[in-house]
């Protein structure tokens, strides 16, 4: 019997340290209904520690439910983690005509004046298609993400803005893992509890 030289559980990692606009995949074991099979955009990440809002759980709640003077919006919300689930973040494409917002990725921008943002709406100058609503965060204190990442809990990767800013987000793992190539690709097939085997 031939030894592999490689270990499909710890494939060679990327290397991309954490920073705004990257994106943390979680590995295929990583459990729990916030971060199992999860991807985060990562909106800070400095000395003080790390902010982001996982893109692909959604909720069958609508922004215009939860906010009494926004008239009608289309698209769900989002869970971003679970650091104060009782507030609302947002990310959007709509740059600096949302003032007070900050730059994450080349056209992926992260809050801003919401009641700026909430007129936008209202007018239909703003939409599902370039507003995603959060409730709540993911946050980690400074130097926990670097512990879980050598953990093998996560990789660090980029990710097409379109897919940042998708509503349909149901396989946005799977094709974030194949994008990655290689062993990462071999990760989509496995059993969501490795039990299952």
């Amino acid at each position: 019997m031939k030894n592999l030289d490689f270990n499909i559980f710890q494939p060679t990692r990327t290397n991309l340290k954490p920073a705004a606009g990257r994106v943390l995949i979680a590995e295929p074991f990583l459990q729990g209904p916030y971060f199992g099979r999860s991807i985060v955009l990562l909106t800070e990440h400095n000395d003080k520690g790390t902010v982001g809002f996982v893109l692909n759980k959604s909720t069958e709640l609508y922004p215009d439910e939860v906010v009494e003077d926004i008239l009608s919006f289309e698209g769900e919300l989002f869970v971003g983690g679970p650091v104060s689930s009782n507030t609302l973040s947002f990310l959007h494409t709509l740059g600096d005509r949302v003032p007070g917002s900050v730059k994450v990725t080349s056209t992926v921008y992260w809050g801003g004046d919401f009641d700026h943002l909430k007129k936008m709406i209202n007018s239909g100058e703003a939409s599902s298609q370039s507003v995603k609503f959060f409730a709540g965060y993911s946050g980690w204190a400074p130097g926990q993400l670097e512990g879980e990442i050598a953990e093998n809990s996560w990789v660090v990767s980029t990710l097409r803005d379109e897919l940042i800013m998708t509503r349909d987000v149901d396989n946005i793992w799977e094709i974030a893992m194949h994008e990655m190539g290689d062993i990462y690709k071999t990760w989509t097939n496995f059993p969501r509890n490795p039990s299952f085997n």
